[in-house]
């Protein structure tokens, strides 16, 4: 379920919305209907589904992708939980406020590519572990390209 969550808030949510909405809406502007889906989906569903799982079951978190089996972790888990929730949040809304989706997108492109940064440092990691790892740089490169194309157009 995990693995399902992980890839299709990632990836395949993201681009088959685009695809579906640029092919209903021809004239549609690629760049931001692909940047409102991965905003939407990958920062919103994605770190909101995250936030919620990491602050109600925060050992799940600690011991299956963090390697911690010490219940003096779940506080700080929660208190990521806390903020994967507010920026799920925000994504959710930049979804359907567009002067918000580069924004949201800056900060969770940040997030997820100093998470994946770390992520990769960890030795020994799990195959269970790989998923966030590859996910967080993939979305990070995606979200992070978005807001340079953004930028660059002066939008």
């Amino acid at each position: 379920m995990y693995l399902i969550f992980v890839v299709g808030t990632t990836i395949v949510l993201p681009l088959a919305a685009t695809i579906i909405q640029l092919l209903v809406s021809p004239g549609a502007d690629a760049l931001m209907v692909a940047g409102s889906w991965f905003v939407g989906f990958g920062v919103g569903v994605r770190l909101l589904g995250a936030g919620i799982v990491q602050m109600f079951r925060p050992q799940f978190t600690a011991k299956n992708l963090l390697g911690i089996d010490s219940p003096g972790a779940n506080q700080i888990v929660q208190e990521l939980g806390f903020a994967n929730t507010a920026m799920g949040i925000a994504g959710i809304i930049a979804t359907f406020l567009a002067s918000w989706l580069a924004p949201v997108a800056a900060v969770g492109g940040i997030f997820l590519l100093l998470a994946g940064i770390r992520h990769l440092a960890k030795s020994g990691k799990s195959a269970r572990e790989w998923i966030p790892t590859i996910t967080d740089l993939i979305l990070a490169v995606v979200l992070l390209i978005f807001v340079v194309l953004v930028l660059m157009r002066g939008a």
